[in-house]
């Protein structure tokens, strides 16, 4: 069968007929598959859901355990027959949880990657290509500026200044699930054994990581009761939001940085207001993603959700078939 006729895109996302399913959909469908727990990809109020398990826990608590109607657990490489139609996850190396999707029906197969990332991260179980004739890769970072440098040297960063400003405080920002408990696992394998302090927003999933057997030290919330000299010194960690409020003008004398893939675009940093920018992603970087693309052997590309004409336009160099999705409703909340 064609490919576009086992997955193309409607409003809702990206939709299988002869499954009768969606991935990632952007509004409320009766059946749902789900690549990972971020808020652009994992919405509340589908009918039902098939997600790793792990997924399904984050969601519940991100949406409370009424998310959906009903659930069920996809365990990794384990196929599941739906109205046919094979389905089965497998690691995307993204965050907790977070799995590529394949999909196979009459010959053909397709692997939706949601989201991921390529380098290593003790958070979460790493990227496996799967062999496929259609890949449908992400693009958040699809420049060739967007080289990612290795995390323990932007931890490595962090830990100088400080060591270097013992008196300042350094807040990073970083998103809520993956990013902010990848940071303070690589504080900790970097020998970092300090508390480290963390937001409140933080702290229910950082306490489910840890669940998970993803040990992160000691962590203590991020409160100013006993005044600002307790934070001197301090690595504190809370969502990118948090410090745009009056949160962050509690602690003292603060060195403001920002753990992102983003952090790449120096403009993009002096904007706003990051001192120490930290090139950190959880996404895949131009080099990644291309050879990711020739990892998989796929005949055909479909990009999506990121700067899709360029990479688009490399296939097309390397003389393989490729076209933008354009789907619309995804964000960069796990960058």
């Amino acid at each position: 069968m064609r490919a576009s006729d086992l997955l193309h895109p409607r409003p809702e996302g990206l939709y299988c007929p002869p499954g009768d399913f969606f991935i990632d959909p952007v509004r409320p469908v009766n059946r749902a598959l789900i690549t990972h727990g971020h808020s652009d990809h994992a919405r509340s109020g589908h009918r039902s859901v098939l997600a790793t398990q792990q997924t399904l826990d984050i969601m519940g608590l991100r949406y409370g355990e009424d998310f959906a109607g009903t659930t069920q657990a996809a365990q990794l490489g384990e196929a599941i027959a739906l109205d046919g139609v094979s389905i089965s996850f497998h690691p995307a190396g993204h965050v907790l949880g977070s799995a590529q999707i394949a999909v196979e029906h009459q010959g053909t197969r397709i692997v939706a990657s949601g989201d991921y990332k390529r380098q290593k991260d003790a958070t979460c179980a790493p990227f496996e290509p799967i062999a496929c004739d259609v890949f449908i890769t992400e693009a958040t970072f699809g420049l060739p500026v967007f080289r990612h440098p290795p995390d323990t040297e932007e931890i490595a960063r962090l830990l100088k200044s400080a060591a270097q400003f013992p008196e300042r405080s350094h807040l990073v920002g970083a998103y809520a699930l993956g990013k902010a408990q990848r940071v303070m696992r690589l504080l900790r394998d970097a020998g970092y054994d300090r508390p480290i302090y963390i937001h409140g927003a933080l702290a229910r999933l950082s306490e489910y990581y840890q669940s998970q057997g993803i040990e992160l030290g000691t962590l203590e919330p991020a409160t100013v009761e006993g005044g600002k000299q307790d934070f001197a010194g301090a690595i504190v960690v809370g969502p990118p939001s948090a410090f745009a409020d009056r949160w962050a003008r509690r602690f003292p004398d603060p060195i403001s940085c920002f753990a992102s893939g983003w952090m790449r675009i120096r403009q993009r940093a002096k904007q706003g207001g990051v001192e120490l920018p930290l090139i950190i992603s959880d996404h895949a970087d131009w080099d990644e993603l291309t050879a990711t693309i020739k990892e998989t052997g796929a005949e055909e590309i479909w990009v999506t959700h990121g700067r899709e004409e360029a990479l688009v336009r490399w296939c097309e160099l390397e003389g393989i078939a490729a076209r933008p999705l354009h789907l619309v409703g995804y964000e960069d909340e796990g960058d």
